[in-house]
């Protein structure tokens, strides 16, 4: 795709930058629009902003901040920057995010113009991300992007929603998070659908048969010897112990509190239990009989989950330190899903470049 009739000029962009007049970039209902001989490659090469017209670029706020940073143009007046962050005082957050990821090389086309390239995004996505080796024109993008600061609210129904929208799309959910400092940490997204090696509905049927126990810290001891069950129960030096979320199942209480239901659909799942306080969350899951291999999740309880994406990055990050998946427990009707929010691999991390 290009705009205007005529091949530009491929002068150095410092000096391209210093030949045109801050009145290059305007003011346009909250857009910017760059004209000058830069903004061909800007748009071929980059695929920063949107063409309007000939050797003219429109540029969001972060775009045009983008630009003067790491393309070396002047912005458009002296006093730009407050004006904007008077419109936007989130302006600095996003850069940082824009920042984070074009460094690297990777191509970001934001949401309002991803129908430059006949293509869309899901309404919630802030932008599309293709890869460095690859172009909008003639690629599909890798994975849509959403962006939060540490003290935003975590919505993890929307956030599972999302997730499963675009991973049928056959792009990656990515989530940065943008802190105090600007600094910023990636995610990926996904529903999870974990399964243990154990028969479904077995240890569920196992515990409505159980009677008796002796009370002990709000829960009940059962025997060694009469302990079948091999997807929970915690030894101790009195027996096995069932902690009080499981017992509303042994006693039949109905209805079960939201705890005991994620637990029974975790058991039903074929999934070992066990307690989970020394990673901070509620269970630690494994798929297999205990001691051939370590927990491969760990999954909250809701009413204990991160409120904030603050939390929301501790959790994953003491996960992913252990090598296991943080799981946040999401209702569909009579069923739970899952949402993960994890690390992505080394060369998808997307952080700030070095400090000015």
């Amino acid at each position: 795709m290009r705009f205007g009739g005529t091949k530009w000029s491929n002068h150095d962009r410092r000096t391209q930058a210093s030949r045109f007049s801050p009145r290059g970039m305007v003011d346009r209902s909250g857009s910017w629009i760059y004209e000058g001989p830069a903004a061909e490659r800007l748009w071929q090469k980059s695929a920063i902003g949107s063409p309007v017209g000939e050797r003219k670029l429109e540029l969001s706020p972060a775009e045009t901040l983008f630009v003067h940073y790491h393309r070396h143009l002047d912005l458009p007046t002296n006093n730009w920057m407050n004006n904007a962050l008077n419109q936007n005082s989130m302006l600095l957050q996003e850069y940082s995010i824009l920042e984070a990821l074009r460094v690297p090389g990777n191509k970001i086309v934001l949401s309002q113009n991803m129908g430059l390239f006949s293509k869309q995004v899901n309404p919630k996505s802030w932008a599309a991300r293709w890869t460095s080796n690859t172009h909008p024109r003639n690629s599909e993008a890798i994975s849509e992007i959403r962006w939060f600061h540490e003290s935003d609210k975590l919505d993890a129904v929307e956030l599972h929603q999302w997730a499963i929208d675009v991973n049928s799309s056959g792009r990656i959910a990515e989530v940065l998070v943008v802190d105090e400092e600007l600094s910023i940490v990636t995610y990926q997204l996904s529903s999870q659908n974990p399964r243990g090696s154990f028969q479904e509905h077995e240890a569920i049927e196992s515990l409505t048969n159980l009677s008796g126990g002796i009370p002990s810290a709000n829960g009940l001891l059962y025997p060694f010897d009469d302990w079948k069950i091999k997807q929970l129960g915690v030894p101790t030096a009195g027996g096995i112990h069932l902690d009080s979320i499981i017992c509303e199942i042994i006693q039949g209480l109905n209805p079960l509190s939201e705890g005991a239901m994620i637990l029974a659909d975790l058991l039903n799942r074929g999934l070992v239990i066990r307690p989970g306080f020394k990673y901070g969350t509620r269970w630690r899951c494994y798929d297999k009989p205990l001691g051939e291999d370590h927990a491969p999740f760990l999954v909250a309880l809701p009413e204990d989950a991160p409120r904030d994406w603050a939390g929301a990055c501790l959790a994953s990050r003491l996960a992913s330190g252990v090598n296991k998946i943080w799981l946040h427990p999401v209702s569909q009707g009579d069923s739970w899903s899952y949402l993960a929010i994890t690390r992505p691999p080394a060369d998808s991390r997307w952080s700030n470049p070095s400090k000015r």
